[in-house]
């Protein structure tokens, strides 16, 4: 026997992976989106003046969910792709802009740093599009799974950068959830 695993092997072995990575992708997602109250049930975000490229909040109900799954899907394809060169810097890079992922919706809406979130987005993007060139040549369908996330990033500059400009003080319209005080 020459071959070192079968086909059906070697996708067993990735389901492995996408069922660690997508789970925790999405959970891990979700509840920084809750724990830092974003939405519009958030008093803060309820104040801005929203330009009107502001999707309706159900929409980011749905789409977050589907890009963090396929997150987690493109994430599992390389952690698969064992021996593969240049692999340790890709997966360096997809947790860099993940781990800035996660800390977008603390920063905008917790900490209403407007501005910062701008900044930090714009981070985001740019790790993902060095990372979905990183993921290109260990497994093409990895790096095209990042492209809707990158275009939805690109989105959600435009308009994080809309919000900053209508709301040249939004710190202060309400206390940041770190800051605010029961007495």
């Amino acid at each position: 026997m020459t071959e070192i695993a079968t086909p059906g092997q070697l996708r067993m072995s990735y389901l492995r992976w996408a069922l660690v990575t997508v789970p925790a992708i999405v959970l891990i997602g979700s509840l920084m989106g809750i724990l830092s109250n974003s939405g519009y049930d958030n008093r803060w975000f309820a104040a801005l003046d929203l330009p009107a490229i502001t999707p309706p909040g159900w929409v980011f109900g749905i789409v977050w969910p589907i890009l963090y799954i396929m997150l987690g899907l493109s994430l599992a394809m390389i952690l698969h792709a064992r021996g593969a060169k240049g692999r340790g810097f890709a997966l360096l890079l997809f947790f860099v802009q993940l781990i800035a992922n996660f800390a977008w919706s603390p920063l905008f809406f917790g900490q209403h740093q407007v501005t910062n979130a701008l900044y930090l987005i714009i981070f985001i993007l740019m790790v993902s599009i060095a990372t979905a060139f990183a993921f290109a040549p260990i497994r093409k369908a990895a790096a095209w799974l990042l492209v809707p996330y990158m275009a939805w990033l690109s989105f959600a500059a435009i308009l994080n950068f809309q919000i900053d400009q209508r709301n040249p003080g939004a710190e202060t319209l309400v206390p940041a959830a770190a800051t605010t005080q029961i007495g």
